[in-house]
């Protein structure tokens, strides 16, 4: 966050281009961060059953902090001066106050404090998280710490720090395809073509003659709908799962794109119908990403990782994310250009991909702990292309949980069958 505020109050500030390509760079760095970390504490203090529900929550504020930033665009559009720019750069600085001041009186990750040796602290978050009734002396409280220390203790056993070239290992704790899971997950939501519509729908409404006061007020409406589809994974994520959420999601928005596509061959220079049209589908779009796409992405890397990886697949996944979105929005004007309305069916054809992607290589996690989402991957029977949906008791590892004691200790020593390192 305070890298966040300095880039802020560089950006704001300039008179000249290198001070704003340096707080950008600042700035960049401190939302990197915060992209990599906030989902790895969401998973790490949510419960099964909610998981998916508090960081859909967090999305729901996203889409409400852009909403924002089109009533400030709106207000600011009847003001000739600096404050045209510099008010909107310096007004994100006012929400990384607020946070930091949040974050005074936030617990800390009881996995993180566990790792840490501060088992007392780590109990006692965990019986807050349950209950207020609970207490960290509670066997809920005590079994649920055990179960994380056993898995600390059995990976520290294989190695005490950590090795990234512990990355592309492939035996059975499959690091390197939760890697390559995580790398794809956010790859997808990129090349789904969001930046696409972020960034350049404007050209269709300016097309259709829309003048830039009611772009503006069009904006600004579309974003209250937006927040309202936002939220309604709030309430479905966690019942209805990652992977049906996933692949309606990007069928949606393959119907979607490639609706505009036609609407866009046709013609809407001119057509104010047509081109109201593909407003309409442009929008229709927005609504069906953030029903799946645009929650998912962002906690799916972090429930798959073991405690040793999760760290690194999210700031792998993170990189995924901002790589792609440069890319996408780098080159979309030249495709444009030159595809013209093709540009929009290849999209289509990219999100109808996904959803054999996703039904062929990505498990179910939804309703799963942490801990139990590892079994998916050491399964041998499950996973090769297998979904690994609905698991029950039988298909799991004949060990379940360990409780590691003198009987085995060092990386000398074999992991004894059926151990899943979580």
């Amino acid at each position: 966050m305070y890298l966040k505020i300095a880039g802020t109050a560089l950006q704001a500030s300039a008179f000249g281009m290198p001070q704003m390509i340096i707080g950008r760079i600042i700035s960049g760095f401190g939302n990197g961060m915060n992209s990599a970390t906030i989902p790895v504490y969401n998973s790490e203090i949510s419960s099964p059953k909610h998981r998916g529900r508090d960081l859909a929550i967090g999305q729901t504020t996203l889409m409400g902090g852009i909403w924002i930033s089109y009533l400030v665009d709106y207000g600011l559009s009847y003001f000739n001066s600096d404050a045209n720019w510099r008010f909107p750069i310096a007004f994100q600085a006012v929400f990384a106050v607020i946070l930091i001041i949040m974050l005074i009186d936030l617990p800390e990750s009881p996995r993180w404090l566990l790792a840490q040796g501060r088992i007392s602290e780590a109990r006692t978050i965990f019986a807050h998280l349950t209950s207020h009734s609970t207490k960290p002396t509670d066997d809920i409280v005590v079994a649920q710490s055990h179960k994380i220390q056993d898995a600390m203790e059995l990976e520290r056993g294989f190695s005490v720090d950590f090795k990234y070239m512990e990355l592309f290992e492939g035996n059975n704790t499959q690091n390197f395809r939760r890697v390559c899971l995580c790398f794809g997950i956010q790859l997808m939501q990129q090349m789904g073509g969001t930046s696409l519509i972020s960034y350049y729908t404007t050209l269709i409404y300016k097309a259709i003659g829309m003048s830039d006061n009611t772009l503006r007020i069009f904006l600004g409406v579309g974003g209250v709908g937006n927040v309202a589809m936002a939220m309604i994974p709030i309430w479905y994520i966690d019942k209805m799962g990652r992977r049906r959420s996933m692949i309606s999601s990007a069928l949606g928005c393959s119907a979607s794109m490639a609706a505009l596509g036609v609407l866009l061959s046709i013609g809407v220079t001119g057509s104010k119908g047509m081109g109201w049209a593909a407003a309409a589908t442009s929008t229709l779009f927005n609504n069906f990403f953030t029903i799946g796409w645009l929650a998912i992405p962002w906690l799916y890397p972090t429930e798959i990782c073991t405690l040793r990886l999760r760290s690194k697949g999210a700031a792998i996944a993170t990189m995924s994310y901002w790589l792609f979105n440069l890319i996408i929005v780098q080159v979309t004007p030249v495709m444009m250009r030159k595809l013209e309305w093709k540009t929009y069916i290849m999209f289509a054809v990219f999100n109808a991909s996904f959803a054999p992607v996703v039904y062929l290589f990505y498990p179910e996690t939804a309703l799963k702990s942490l801990e139990s989402i590892d079994r998916i991957f050491s399964s041998p029977d499950k996973n090769r292309f297998g979904t690994g949906e609905d698991l029950r008791l039988g298909d799991q590892p004949q060990v379940v949980e360990i409780h590691v004691n003198g009987d085995f200790e060092g990386k000398d020593k074999e992991k004894p069958e059926g151990v899943v390192l979580v």
